[in-house]
């Protein structure tokens, strides 16, 4: 049997956001680091690169105190478990790609929606395009990491959905309202949510397997004044990333 600490099966509380504190972005450049695969411990899957998007990556990079954070994390699981990381930095050009595929999917499946509703569901699972320093998407900072619960063979875990589901179920709080639906994946994203909240991260609250930090998307949630991630700029070449700025 794995002993679970108490402080990981933790509920997950509904989050409290702080809308009203004036954003201000100071870019503090900290590079992005290629992150390395841990045998047992921590997975390299990235899913845009085996989902053969246009110029995606085909490994992850992530800001340096992300990186270190995440490895924080990984240190308060049990050795039977791992991380499995599917995507890190995302260049401007992946995310494009990614905002079109997942509108033009909710099209077809819902044809009775218009235009403003069908970006409206869009936005809930992908961030708009953007370099605007008050509103850069997630990934594009660096801030940013997919990721789920896996076993030490790399295999996933039961948390509920398939990564990038269009589901209400993916909402990081599902089974805390329907409890009895699936008490593993409850389990497993209270494991997940609790590492990874306690080393500094925050969730986005309709995906279960984002988390942020230090960009636009994190100090909105903490209440923090001060943004240290904008965007990355990325010349990406063999599926790798050349070099990148901070414009």
């Amino acid at each position: 049997m794995v002993f679970i600490h108490s402080e990981l099966m933790k509920p997950i509380e509904p989050l409290e956001k702080n809308t009203t504190v004036q954003l201000k972005v100071i870019e503090n450049r900290e590079p992005l680091v290629k992150v390395k695969a841990i045998p047992n411990r921590l997975f390299i899957k990235p899913i845009y690169y085996m989902q053969k998007i246009p110029d995606s990556i085909n490994t992850i990079y992530l800001r340096e105190q992300v990186y270190i954070r995440l490895n924080k994390a990984l240190q308060l699981l049990p050795n039977e478990y791992s991380l499995i990381l599917y995507d890190g930095f995302r260049p401007i050009q992946v995310q494009q790609a990614i905002f079109k595929l997942f509108y033009g999917d909710l099209k077809r499946k819902n044809p009775e929606l218009d235009e403003n509703q069908l970006l409206r569901e869009t936005l809930k699972f992908v961030a708009l395009p953007s370099i605007e320093p008050s509103r850069t998407s997630p990934h594009i900072t660096g801030g940013a990491i997919d990721l789920t619960l896996g076993d030490a063979n790399g295999y996933e875990l039961d948390l509920g959905t398939v990564f990038d589901e269009i589901s209400d179920k993916s909402a990081t709080r599902y089974f805390e309202c329907h409890m009895k639906e699936n008490e593993m994946a409850l389990k497993h994203r209270r494991i997940l949510y609790n590492c990874m909240i306690s080393v500094g991260f925050n969730n986005y609250e309709e995906e279960w397997w984002h988390y942020d930090f230090g960009n636009v998307s994190w100090a909105r949630r903490e209440g923090s004044a001060i943004v240290s991630y904008g965007p990355i700029l990325a010349k990406i070449h063999n599926n790798d990333v050349k070099e990148y700025q901070h414009p």
